[in-house]
């Protein structure tokens, strides 16, 4: 396969400029982004990604599930398209470039292929896949999740919100939903920019994280019912009380992760308490425990002792509880084909670099298993993301995109 040469390089400022208009769009409350899928934002934010797909020559597609694929050409017809891409949607408290910067920086890909005419064999597809974050609909990863075969689309289509509004409904109204069927393209191969979301690269002072594996993820739901009551007159050896119950089950949580210290981790995200009145004893509870780790066995012993433990907790405080798992996925093996390009391509270009475990879940760790996959991270401030305060650098992103670009060409084969 033909590689580029190390002076080949993105524009990094376009890339930035990219990421800054980008994040004009559904604006947080303290710097950051809330353009959650499927809300009028993600729309604005696709219809943008769309025309700067269109400037540089590339032609749309969109299946059923709202993926987009903006395709470049390749000079052989016949060879499966190369693809890179991450998600556009954001957390409701989102940071400017989880997600974003692999979009982006597979769009700055092709902008620099346009202005330095490089061809390659293979077509390059720069893909944003519709629900990576699973905030507003779980799970996470939902499209990429279909696409795989994970997920049926009707149970996908079903999803709800915490309104009621589901999934199907929603990108119908915003005007998103393709014609073209779900997991029906063929890749030759797959590449993801992100942010780490942790804090090892920035810590080692490391340039690039090759992404060797990703760890494995479970989400339970629990439901914790006991009875409404008022907080001033019910007395307490005669209380139900729901939150208490959630209490003492996520100090469970912290135990069990801890005891599999350092490589896995688990905690409560998201909580809702009802009837969430200053002066009405919880009478329900409804949270999700969020356990990772790079072993599957850990993960089941996890999920095990979670509702033992919470079982017990229930039954000795008179209350009732019900567990859902509601998504997760086993841990990930990229493609070392894949893996070595990157690594390749930091060395080729003389960033520093280290393999890393991603702890996050991303649509590469679905799509793994239909395509060879590898990723590229790059590092981020105090790790911190999810968050309105993420940041990265200019010369992070950059460098990030250079690796991509680099991976992506030698896979995709220059033609000279």
């Amino acid at each position: 396969m033909s590689a580029p040469g190390e002076n080949l390089k993105v524009n990094g400022d376009r890339l930035w400029d990219s990421l800054m208009e980008m994040a004009k769009i559904g604006p947080g409350v303290a710097g950051g982004n809330n353009r959650q899928t499927l809300t009028d934002e993600d729309a604005e934010g696709r219809a943008l990604f769309q025309t700067w797909c269109e400037d540089v020559g590339c032609t749309m597609g969109l299946d059923t599930m709202g993926n987009m694929f903006a395709t470049y050409p390749g000079t052989d017809p016949e060879a499966l398209p190369v693809y890179v891409g991450s998600h556009l949607d954001t957390q409701p408290t989102g940071g400017k470039y989880d997600g974003v910067l692999g979009v982006l920086g597979g769009l700055e890909l092709l902008r620099t292929m346009k202005d330095l005419g490089i061809k390659t064999k293979h077509p390059i597809v720069v893909t944003n896949w519709t629900n990576e974050e699973g905030t507003r609909f779980a799970p996470a990863m939902l499209s990429s999740g279909v696409f795989a075969g994970v997920h049926t689309q009707d149970w996908a289509y079903d999803r709800e919100d915490a309104e009621g509004k589901k999934f199907g409904d929603e990108l119908a109204r915003i005007g998103w939903r393709g014609d073209e069927e779900v997991g029906a393209r063929k890749m030759h191969a797959m590449f993801e920019l992100h942010i780490e979301q942790g804090p090892i690269l920035e810590a080692e002072g490391k340039d690039i994280g090759v992404v060797t594996h990703g760890q494995g993820l479970s989400w339970t739901q629990v439901t914790i019912e006991g009875k409404d009551a008022h907080t001033g007159s019910t007395p307490m050896p005669m209380r139900k009380n729901a939150g208490l119950g959630m209490a003492r089950i996520l100090d469970k949580v912290d135990e069990i992760a801890f005891s599999y210290a350092p490589h896995a981790v688990g905690a409560a995200g998201h909580i809702d308490v009802y009837p969430n009145s200053r002066n009405v004893i919880p009478g329900k509870v409804v949270f999700t425990v969020d356990f990772r780790s790079p072993e599957l066995s850990v993960i089941e012993d996890m999920e095990a002792r979670l509702k033992v433990e919470g079982q017990k907790i229930a039954d000795d405080m008179g209350l009732t509880i019900s567990f859902e798992k509601v998504g997760g996925f086993d841990p990930v093996k990229f493609d070392e084909g894949c893996v070595t390009a990157v690594r390749n391509a930091a060395e080729r270009l003389g960033y520093s670099h280290t393999n890393i475990i991603s702890g996050a879940g991303h649509d590469a760790c679905w799509i793994n298993q239909v395509a060879p996959t590898a990723m590229v991270m790059c590092p981020c401030v105090d790790g911190l993301s999810h968050n309105e305060a993420e940041e990265i650098s200019k010369d992070w992103a950059a460098a990030g995109a250079d690796v991509l670009l680099h991976a992506v060409l030698e896979t995709a084969e220059i033609v000279e």
